[in-house]
């Protein structure tokens, strides 16, 4: 039976690229897909390419390439990837002019468009498209229409397949779902009609289990203890089979491991309804699929099935949403706890007498409820405490007041209490970019491909 090897070379924008290296060195893979992409790296990257049209897209990307295509033209190793971000066509120009530069001549750049929708949010509008928020419930964006940055559409891998079968050797996209720079390999090697549902949704669950890198062999996992070398990182590869079953692995010789466990915990990761784990491309079913071990670091997964893709998509807007300031001090034994308690109360009465205008305040004591907030348990002796770290952070509604909030907690050095310390440098003011979640008609979202040779 015919099977083909992908490898999934990052997880996120700033992900590891050594393990990358090693799996296209060592990693007998014929694809890599990477994924670059989270909901507000859009609004981030859109406004890169506002300040300079030459930006806008994941700045990783050139670097990455860098180191990796010498090793898959050599091994004649294509490689998909979303780091096209808000940029897709600058992106391929910087990529074309590094392989230039490197001497691949003749290599081939598929460009897909069609997930920037932010020039044609009026134009729905007027059609009578009305952009629900998901979370919240409100019927439309009137309320933020005129302060969105960002529109992007989670595409499906329909522009990634024509790129691959016109020969595409890499392959770019902007804000393409996670799991089709896996997908368009399969059906492109495979022949698999998009339409096939139990082959896309086999297609979606195998994309989803590698496209968190070290996710599945290790990463992020309960059995951290388990790992002998924890700075030995591994990015998995699927060896998948034309009938869609699959077996997870990893390049011999690399580092954690790949156990039924390690794949069974990034099966369920972001998943809210195994039955129906909807994406671009499709609709998954992996509520009965079968997990086994079939050797070291080899763990076979079968028996997905799929439905009808849905006839919306998803749709992220970022929208302006006022600006944060933040800054963090430190207090120290004895009556640490205490110290911190005045520090807040400190600064919640200075922000009143100034009338600062706050949206949302959240004050942690790190090491205590930073993570869990009103639910944390706090340790039984409090008073024996060493130290206790104080951070504050405030929305408000301008750049001047976000930096007056990091003056204020500067002054708890000279007016708080006795061991108040360990002022650092804060951040400066950030704008605060919002997300407004909501689908858009599949119709409305063409795309479209466009092919790069460097000469």
């Amino acid at each position: 039976m015919k099977s083909i090897r992908v490898g999934c070379g990052s997880a996120s924008w700033g992900d590891m690229l050594d393990p990358a290296v090693e799996l296209a060195e060592r990693g007998d893979v014929q694809y890599i897909g990477f994924d670059h992409l989270a909901e507000l790296t859009m609004s981030i990257l859109q406004r890169m390419k506002q300040k300079d049209p030459t930006r806008g897209y994941i700045p990783d990307l050139v670097p990455w390439m860098k180191r990796l295509l010498p090793v898959a033209r050599d091994k004649g190793i294509r490689m998909l990837t979303n780091a096209g971000g808000a940029n897709v066509e600058a992106a391929g120009d910087a990529v074309a002019h590094l392989a230039s530069s490197l001497g691949h001549t003749g290599l081939k750049l598929g460009l897909v468009f069609g997930d920037d929708v932010l020039p044609r949010i009026q134009e729905f509008r007027a059609q009578g498209v009305k952009f629900h928020n998901l979370d919240t419930g409100e019927e439309d964006i009137d309320r933020i229409a005129d302060r969105i940055v960002s529109a992007n559409a989670y595409i499906g891998s329909e522009g990634q397949i024509q790129a691959l079968a016109e020969r595409a050797d890499v392959v770019i996209t902007g804000r393409a779902t996670d799991s089709s720079v896996h997908i368009a390999p399969m059906v492109h090697e495979f022949g698999w009609a998009t339409d096939d549902w139990n082959l896309m949704g086999a297609a979606i669950a195998i994309g989803h289990i590698i496209e968190c890198s070290s996710g599945c062999a290790g990463g992020m996992s309960n059995f951290w203890k388990d790992i002998a070398e924890p700075w030995r990182v591994a990015f998995p590869i699927a060896e998948i089979y034309e009938n869609g079953d699959v077996v997870i692995t990893k390049a011999a010789g690399s580092g954690r491991m790949v156990t039924e466990w390690t794949v069974k915990e990034h099966l369920v990761y972001e998943v809210h309804d195994p039955t129906r784990y909807l994406m671009a491309d499709g609709v998954a079913d992996f509520s009965a699929c079968r997990v086994e071990t079939v050797g070291p670091d080899r763990v076979k997964v079968t028996g997905f099935k799929g439905t009808p893709r849905p006839d919306t998509l998803k749709l992220c807007l970022g929208y302006e949403d006022g600006w944060i300031g933040e800054s963090e001090i430190s207090v120290c034994w004895p009556d640490a706890y205490e110290k911190a308690q005045f520090c807040e109360t400190f600064l919640r009465g200075r922000f009143a007498a100034l009338k600062l205008p706050i949206t949302e305040m959240r004050v942690d004591f790190i090491g205590l409820n930073s993570i869990h907030g009103p639910l944390a348990t706090l340790p039984r002796a409090l008073e024996d405490l060493n130290e206790v770290r104080v951070r504050v952070a405030v929305r408000t509604t301008s750049k001047e007041h976000a930096n007056l909030v990091r003056r204020e907690v500067t002054h708890l050095w000279t007016h708080g209490p006795v061991g108040t310390t360990a002022v650092i440098s804060p951040p400066p003011p950030r704008q605060v970019i919002s997300l407004w979640p909501t689908l858009v008609p599949r119709e409305l979202v063409p795309q479209t491909m466009v092919m790069k040779e460097v000469r």
